[in-house]
């Protein structure tokens, strides 16, 4: 299930970026998706939720242009 989901705001292909905080109920994981649906991620597992929200945060790398999109 997605906890939290962010896009950078960028519609082309080529710049867009979404992350996502997902969790199964026990397991944490942060996905970070390159080129929309069909691009490229990298997903990381994480300790905690707290943990998961850290390394979602250090991605996005603090651009104001990052938005949440709701659940």
């Amino acid at each position: 299930m997605v906890e939290e989901h962010w896009w950078n705001g960028d519609a082309t292909p080529r710049g867009r970026r979404d992350i996502y905080i997902r969790t199964d109920g026990v397991r944490w994981e942060v996905q970070a998706q390159i080129g929309g649906a069909h691009g490229r991620s990298e997903v990381l597992e994480c300790a905690s939720r707290s943990s998961a929200s850290i390394l979602a945060g250090a991605w996005r790398g603090g651009n104001p242009a990052w938005r949440e999109l709701p659940r």
